[in-house]
This record gives structure tokens, C-alpha cells and sequence, in this order.
């Protein structure tokens, strides 16, 4: 499957990757520098103020009429996320105070600069990394783990249901977060107690019999757990050890930075969020605030998104100029559209 921003841009090429001349990069190494520098004079448009999310004490109506889909990958546990289409068809009976359903139904976009970032939509570099955490054989064993730009939450339900002492998850709607981020963890914390109900029966350890890469069940087969018991999930051991914020990363920042003691998260994941210039000062000083010294940021990202300007030659070209973070390469897609997985860590800890 292909995913791609949907809104009305003049076309762009992206002739340093098709020719492959030495004068041509030395051309686009030096856009990129000009355009990197940029980013920092560049107005990033207004800001969202941020805000904590609580989950709900009765979440019953969050899962009323909800349609699941289910990715499984390898050995890792089923996830399970709300079908984006029932957002689509549903949309004026949704909590919604940022009007973003309805708005984004109105321009047919995925992306609506300062309104709505996309994050009702699973993209496609999520996958990347959720491959990447199955063949590393990560168990996020008593980490702090931050998903930054979260959208459904896939990477941060991955490290909650396996093993993570505190998951923080971020995105920059609102409605994101509570129609569809805190749903997605109260439906997967739901199936982690039938599961849990199962082995006690049966025994566990029982492994996924689909091994395929990347394995979707049909939506119309997949249906939510059982509602029972949801009046109590508020006080599930996996929700207690979430916590939700929507808002801009400028406010984002130093709303969490508040606490005492400041968090630090051993990991981060972040999952295409760099489409945007304008976004790198902030989502960079968030990073480095708030990971811990020798903790790793997990970036997912396409190597250009046209139609907004960003993308992985940009943002590496960022980071060397700010001398923070060593960025190293983890996976390249060759197929497509270019995508990547890249893995950040403190450049002090690295040349020690």
C-alpha cells in the first residue's frame, strides 16, 4: 500500500536522486544547507495550545458501533486500531471542537497546515518501524517511552503491551487523541485481559501462526473485544501507565518540561512528522529535552514529501547543523517512494 498527501500543490522533482551526478548533489547538498538554515527564520504558522487528556471513567461510548482492523507483524502482539472509515461516515455524530472531521471531509486533504497534521490516518513509515522493533527483538522492558506525533498510537501500544513502565503519547489534534488514540489503547488493553483470560485457560505463550510481514485482517471480520468490563478500564494497569496530550510541540514542550522531576524517555518514536520545514526547531528541541542521555529517537520519515518541502535529506542536513545528535540509517525502502527508518542518539554518548 502507498500513502501520500492529498491537496492541491504545483508538482516538484527530485532530480538529485535521479541522476546521480557529482554536480548534481553537490547542487542538492547545498539546497539543502540553504533550505535547513531556513527553517529556523521560517514562521511555523500559529500555535496550538497543548493540553493533558485523561481518559475517560466510563469509555463505553468511545467504542460504541466501532469497526477494528488488526496488524500483526511477525512475533510481535496483535495491535488493534479504530477503521478510519467509520471517521469518514461518522463524522457529524463525533465530538469534534476543532472541526477537523468536517473540515478535512470539506477540502478532501490529509493534511491542513495548523488545523489538522494527518493523524487520523495509519501511514505507512509506522509499519516500517514496527517491522524494524520485530526483527531487533525489542521488549521495551521498564522503559519510559515517548510517541511523539502519534495518530493512532500503534508504536506506543506496541511498547505498553510490551513491557514499557510509562508511555506518553502525543499528537497535535485534540480530537485525534481522544476519538482516536486513547479509543485505539482502551481497545488493545481490552484485548490484552482476553487474552490474559485465555491463557489462564489454555496456557501461554501461544505463537501468532500468521508470520507474514505485515498481515491486516479485514475489517468487516475484525470486531472490537467483548465490551465487558469497560466501566473499570480507567483503572486498567496498562492505561494507568499512559498518559495523552495533544498540542503543538512548542507548547507541548514546556507544558511536560512543568513536571518534577522533568522526563526523560529512553525511547522516542516518531513516525512521519518531518513532512514540514517550519517544524524542524521545534520538533529538534523537543527531542532534545526531553530524551533521556542514552536514550533513542526512532525516526521514520519518506525521503521527500511533495507538495510540503521536507524530508530526510532536509532534516539530516538540520540536525548536522545543530551538532546535537548523531543520525544514523537503519533501513531503506527501495521501492516507491523512498522511505527510511533512521535512528537518533546524543552525539556525546556515541563518541565516547
Amino acid at each position: 500500500m502507498s500513502f501520500c498527501f492529498n491537496f492541491d500543490v504545483s508538482a516538484q522533482t527530485d532530480t538529485a536522486e535521479d541522476t546521480g551526478g557529482n554536480k548534481r548533489q553537490s547542487e542538492r547538498r547545498d539546497h539543502d544547507a540553504e533550505y535547513a538554515e531556513r527553517a529556523d527564520e521560517t514562521p511555523a504558522g500559529p500555535v496550538k495550545e497543548a493540553k493533558e487528556h485523561l481518559p475517560p471513567t466510563d469509555p463505553h461510548f468511545l467504542l460504541t458501533d466501532a469497526i477494528a482492523e488488526t496488524v500483526t507483524i511477525g512475533a510481535l502482539p496483535a495491535l488493534h486500531f479504530l477503521n478510519e472509515t467509520v471517521f469518514e461516515r461518522t463524522a457529524s455524530e463525533r465530538e469534534d471542537g476543532e472541526k477537523i472531521l468536517s473540515r478535512r471531509e470539506e477540502k478532501n486533504s490529509d493534511l491542513i497546515s495548523g488545523v489538522y497534521e494527518g493523524g487520523l490516518k495509519v501511514w505507512e513509515c509506522t509499519y516500517d518501524v514496527l517491522e524494524l522493533m520485530e526483527k531487533e527483538g525489542e521488549t521495551f522492558s521498564g522503559r519510559a517511552v515517548l510517541d511523539l506525533g502519534c495518530g493512532a498510537g500503534l508504536l506506543g501500544i506496541l511498547a505498553l503491551k510490551r513491557g514499557a513502565r510509562h508511555v506518553l503519547f502525543q499528537d497535535y489534534n485534540s480530537t485525534v487523541v481522544e476519538q482516536l488514540t486513547v479509543p485505539n489503547v482502551i481497545l488493545n488493553c481490552q484485548e490484552d485481559d482476553d487474552v490474559e483470560s485465555e491463557g489462564e485457560k489454555k496456557g501461554k505463550g501461544k505463537k501468532h501462526e500468521d508470520d507474514s510481514c505485515v498481515a491486516k485482517q479485514d475489517s468487516n471480520a475484525s470486531s472490537p473485544p467483548p465490551k465487558k468490563g469497560l466501566a473499570d478500564l480507567s483503572q486498567h494497569p496498562l492505561i494507568r501507565r499512559c498518559r495523552f496530550y495533544s498540542g503543538d510541540w512548542r507548547t507541548f514542550l514546556p507544558l511536560v518540561l512543568k513536571e518534577e522531576p522533568q522526563p526523560k524517555f529512553d525511547i522516542i518514536f516518531t513516525s512521519e512528522t518531518i513532512y514540514n520545514t517550519c517544524h524542524y526547531p521545534a520538533l529538534h528541541e523537543t527531542l532534545h529535552r526531553l530524551l533521556a542521555p542514552s536514550g533513542l529517537v526512532y525516526l521514520a520519515t519518506k525521503s521527500h514529501y511533495f507538495g510540503v518541502g521536507g524530508g530526510l535529506h532536509l532534516f539530516e542536513t538540520f540536525v548536522e547543523q545543530r551538532g546535537v545528535f548523531h543520525l544514523d540509517r537503519l533501513w531503506d525502502g527501495a521501492e516507491g517512494l523512498q522511505r527510511h527508518v533512521v535512528v537518533l542518539r546524543f552525539k556525546q554518548l556515541k563518541d565516547n
